[in-house]
């Protein structure tokens, strides 16, 4: 998985953020293969790094309408799974 590109489709993060929320995805993506524990942990890390309370979608098929922090939301695609990571 980490050859793949990320694909960001929409955020209002820092490069800084963003890179550090790819990098996660990735780790999370390569380390685990069910959708509820990469969401887990990618959650968990935002959580330590940057503060609670974030929350995160992983899939292949969803939508999605939520209300988020300025400056903490991104969506973002790894091959065919989509991220969907805010506070």
């Amino acid at each position: 998985m980490g050859d793949q590109k990320a694909v960001i489709k929409d955020t209002d993060m820092s490069e800084e953020m963003q890179q550090q929320a790819v990098e996660c995805a990735i780790r999370s993506l390569e380390e685990y293969s069910v959708e509820y524990d990469i969401a887990a942990r990618i959650k968990r890390e935002f959580d330590r790094k940057y503060s609670p309370t974030w929350h995160c979608v992983v899939g292949r098929d969803f939508s999605s309408c939520v209300t988020h922090e300025t400056n903490h939301f991104i969506f973002v695609y790894l091959g065919h799974v989509a991220i969907l990571l805010f506070k």
